[in-house]
């Protein structure tokens, strides 16, 4: 095992923590100053070597802490490094956390806590390196449960193959993760993937970006265009949601897959296709086929190969892997350092059902990037929407005060994590799910009128918002205004900020003020902390 590196310029604290440490059986190394740590650090870097954990204090003679920490995480990202500091030093921790610290040692320390917090931080180290390897190893997909297990074998049966393969399964699931597997590992690998979506294109337009169109064949094709087909020419064409495709436009992809030619819009010429297809859905295809939604020939040629992908709620195993994975590569898009998450949070994010599969899993590991507080992620850091769903005590309708539905999991995608709808508004009012962002909690934290019981639901915030500044003004609290505005412009600020991940310019052309008003408005409303 690595050792764990212990920087103080003070003999005392080395000699406690190298003693309480070998008694752990953890090997420990001192140094008394960073440049002493950096110059190791290089030596080590030359033989692979370098520690476990790095404990550093703030302030030492021939350099700071801090410095150190910038140094060493610049060099090891994954390393965790421990920072200790006396009582005046913490807003130096504060500084510590931001540049990526594991936890800070406040020093005088209580032995057995300091061993305890470092035997945590080494689980912390090994279990990033699992993570790491096994990343590079899977790059294309992530699954250690039975269900995936069998989707790659089925992934390596076909990698020889030119078949018709056709992928069924929940949006969100990863389905074009699968195709483009299918095409990596295919003998047409060197050729062109090409996927388009057949239910986001309007009906007009599909058959022109499918089969492409001749100059003039209608208003605005000055020129010729050459469809997805063409494009995919020697490669895979994936065709997500095929389930939605219009019947008249199924007859013409029937043709293509059954003879292998077609021909473009307003064209004379037909086009050989040397195209593998793969198709997707998340619609029950034998039932559309039923209802006489989809052609019956075109699903018998389709359905050659049927690869039926999980739901995330089918493979809960999986869930901390990803959400690492996820973490990382949101840390990587936004030019920050990876945060980590406690076994607790991983733990009650692998027991809810996501709705919205992998791609929601994504989306919450991408807003907890921008959003949690500290570098390790902990319980009380998770959306509301993972959150269990508070009991809440029923009320008549005239005493009613608006209360958000539970937060059940009914997530669009479009917001990170959050769904845009009226009960995200609502989110904080009395007799509702968890604060939105508890760091703003104290400033949106709903007050109840002294005998005035939640209600169970209401039909619209603008009703609840009604009731409430009713109970309010009856029970003579003062500065309704103020108070219900604040909470008001809170809310709104804050899913605007979700829907732009943290980007406040953007959040505030889309809510239609300037730029200075939502800085002002985040200053005033105590939203920055």
């Amino acid at each position: 095992m690595k050792p764990i590196w212990i920087v103080d310029d003070d003999q005392s604290i080395r000699f406690v923590l190298e003693k309480a440490l070998l008694r752990e059986d953890l090997p420990t190394r001192s140094f008394t100053n960073p440049r002493e740590v950096l110059a190791a650090l290089e030596e080590d870097d030359a033989d692979g070597q370098g520690p476990q954990v790095l404990v550093s204090d703030i302030r030492m003679p021939g350099g700071s802490g801090l410095e150190l920490l910038d140094k060493v995480k610049a060099k090891h990202p994954g390393l965790p490094v421990i920072i200790m500091t006396a009582f005046s030093d913490l807003d130096s921790a504060v500084s510590a956390f931001q540049g990526g610290a594991f936890e800070y040692l406040p020093k005088p320390f209580d032995l057995p806590k300091a061993v305890e917090l470092i035997r945590r931080a080494v689980e912390e180290s090994q279990r990033e390196e699992v993570i790491e390897e096994r990343i590079v190893e899977t790059p294309e997909m992530l699954g250690q449960a039975p269900a995936m297990q069998d989707v790659f074998r089925a992934i390596g049966r076909l990698s020889q193959s030119n078949v018709t393969v056709l992928i069924t399964g929940e949006s969100g699931a990863g389905k074009e993760l699968v195709a483009r597997a299918l095409h990596k590992h295919s003998p047409r690998s060197n050729g062109p993937f090409v996927a388009i979506n057949t239910a986001a294109i309007p009906k007009d337009l599909l058959e022109s970006e499918l089969f492409g169109h001749e100059r003039g064949a209608f208003t605005g094709a000055q020129t010729m265009r050459r469809g997805r087909f063409e494009q995919a020419e020697g490669g895979t064409l994936f065709l997500d949601e095929i389930g939605d495709m219009p019947f008249d436009l199924q007859t013409r992809l029937l043709r293509v897959l059954s003879d292998g030619h077609f021909y473009r819009v307003g064209g004379h010429s037909a086009v050989k296709a040397n195209v593998r297809v793969i198709a997707a859905t998340h619609q029950h295809l034998e039932q559309r086929v039923k209802e006489g939604i989809f052609r019956e020939d075109l699903f018998h040629r389709l359905n050659v190969i049927r690869l039926r992908l999980p739901a995330l709620r089918e493979r809960r195993e999986d869930v901390p892997a990803l959400t690492r994975h996820f973490l990382q590569q949101s840390a990587k898009q936004l030019g920050v350092e990876p945060k980590r998450i406690s076994e607790a949070a991983l733990g009650l994010l692998s027991t809810f059902s996501f709705p919205g599969n992998v791609r929601q899993l994504e989306n919450i590991c991408h807003w907890l990037t921008v959003m949690a507080p500290a570098q390790v992620i902990e319980l009380k850091d998770l959306p509301p929407e993972v959150m269990p769903a508070p009991a809440v005590a029923p009320a008549a309708p005239e005493t009613a005060i608006l209360a958000a539905p539970a937060a059940s999991g009914e997530h669009t995608g479009d917001l990170a994590p959050g769904a845009a709808s009226s009960t995200a508004l609502s989110a904080d009012f009395p007799g509702t799910a968890p604060d939105a962002v508890r760091s703003y909690a104290a400033s949106t934290a709903p007050v109840a009128a002294p005998g005035v019981a939640p209600a169970s639901g209401a039909e619209s915030w603008e009703l609840g918002l009604e009731q409430e500044a009713k109970a309010l003004l009856e029970a003579g609290h003062p500065d309704v205004w103020d108070q219900l505005t604040r909470r008001f412009e809170s809310h709104l600020i804050h899913v605007a900020l979700l829907n732009t991940r943290g980007r406040r310019i953007e959040a505030a052309q889309k809510l239609g003020i300037g730029r200075n008003t939502i800085t002002r408005k985040i200053q005033e409303l105590g939203l920055e902390d």
